[in-house]
């Protein structure tokens, strides 16, 4: 009976064309092939290349290329048993992937505090996320203006800001937000610039010995300002490092990236996990 059904189906491959459910996942996958590599490629003709970047490219092209072959994958998919079990696991892997995402979604938003929130601290660390030719991408630019927020809220607090060179540019990313928040109105000597690190773990890292010469002890009341979708993370790298005062502080992200930087988040989560990180 099962044989027959396939024979069937291929008989009539052309009015499974025209099949109006057929057409409607057609013209759905289509679309989201569409929506997927055009959000890609527009992020990337402005410099953004990363996994969050990368992974919408690359389901874009695969979404594309299933729309365009759909008939003849149907047809593939009817043709043996096995053809019909691989279908069925790789979407439901698919499914259970994005099923995955959302869960971390939804785990990471709402983290943080307001600045107005922030009892009184000794210091304001600001965690690096990408310059371009000398200046803040818009990312970083938004964890600067909620750190200058958060920095009138608190005259006495010092500010480090952290960041090594990012590739192609000749200045570190601490030199760029120091002279950021210089622009907007920081006192140049309350800032601390740790300009050598490549990552959240080494933005603490690097930044502690330096805001302790500035007699900030590790355990000391201290604000973390980074993207709201990055703080979850972040703080459980504080932690690890024994930073025991530390308070996250939200910054907006902006709706351009917003959802390929949380699609990063969830890979560089799992792989701060697997480093041992958090």
């Amino acid at each position: 009976m099962y044989l027959k059904a396939p024979l069937a189906t291929l008989s009539s491959g052309p009015s499974a064309r025209r099949s109006p459910w057929q057409r409607l996942q057609r013209g759905l996958l289509a679309l989201a092939g569409v929506v997927m590599l055009g959000d890609a490629l527009v992020l990337m003709a402005l410099g953004h290349f990363n996994v969050g970047v990368l992974v919408p490219a690359v389901l874009g092209v695969v979404a594309l290329m299933m729309a365009w072959c759909w008939t003849g994958l149907q047809r593939w998919r009817h043709e043996r048993r096995s053809h019909a079990r691989w279908w069925t696991l790789g979407w439901s892997a698919f499914v259970l992937w994005v099923l995955s995402v959302l869960v971390f979604w939804s785990q990471m938003l709402g983290q943080g505090l307001q600045p107005a929130q922030v009892p009184a601290v000794e210091a304001i660390v600001v965690l690096g996320s990408g310059t371009k030719d000398g200046r803040p991408r818009p990312v970083l630019a938004r964890r600067l203006d909620t750190a200058a927020q958060l920095a009138r809220l608190q005259p006495t607090a010092l500010i480090a800001v952290c960041g090594g060179v990012d590739w192609g540019e000749t200045e570190s990313e601490g030199a760029v937000m120091a002279r950021y928040l210089i622009e907007h109105g920081i006192a140049p000597e309350r800032l601390v610039i740790e300009g050598e690190s490549t990552s959240t773990e080494l933005n603490l890292q690097l930044s502690r010995p330096l805001l302790q010469a500035r007699g900030v002890e590790a355990g000391a009341p201290m604000a973390m300002v980074s993207s709201d979708f990055h703080l979850m993370r972040a703080m459980g790298i504080a932690r690890q490092q024994g930073l025991s005062g530390m308070l996250p502080v939200a910054a907006p992200t902006p709706l351009a990236t917003r959802y390929n930087a949380w699609l990063r988040e969830y890979f560089a989560a799992g792989s701060s996990w697997l480093l041992g990180e958090v």
